[in-house]
């Protein structure tokens, strides 16, 4: 049996609204870093087999292929894998909405791209391009692909 674009959408559904949720535990960074390594555990395939990771704002440590490297990315925090991180995750964002521009559904295997947007406190978006690849274990989409960036800007178009 296929995978269904309503199952890519209600896994999309679920990683915006933890992502926003890992935002709103910042004040309280063990319950933050618990909900969060959950998250991880949830939503992408590590710890079952190679999962490929390039996160939106990394400049030095592009590629995080391990849960650390991810969690690290998600909520910084002192015991951070990566110096280089903010945590991303917990801006916080108050929404998070994508806006597929397409799938690939197969048996035990789903990819979508297009854009997704972050919602801040003041209600400003942030438009991130995404390639998500999910494989399906024990009947759940978890992602084993997850490329973001910001989109190019041509500094030739004068807006």
């Amino acid at each position: 049996m296929m995978i269904t674009k309503a199952q890519v959408l209600e896994a999309q559904e679920n990683w915006g609204n933890g992502v926003v949720k890992i935002g709103s535990l910042k004040e309280n960074l063990v319950e933050c870093e618990a909900y969060t390594n959950s998250f991880l555990d949830e939503r992408y395939n590590f710890g079952q087999s190679t999962v490929l990771f390039k996160p939106t704002k990394c400049e030095l440590e592009q590629f995080r292929p391990t849960k650390a490297e991810a969690l690290s990315y998600f909520i910084a925090g002192e015991n951070r894998t990566c110096e280089e991180d903010k945590g991303f995750a917990i801006q916080p964002w108050t929404k998070v909405r994508f806006e597929n521009t397409g799938f690939i559904l197969e048996e035990d295997r789903a990819i979508a791209m297009g854009n997704y947007f972050f919602t801040d406190l003041e209600g400003n978006e942030a438009k991130v391009e995404y390639t998500f690849g999910y494989k399906l274990v024990d009947n759940q989409l978890k992602i084993d692909v997850h490329h973001s960036s910001f989109p190019y800007t041509n500094p030739d178009i004068v807006a």
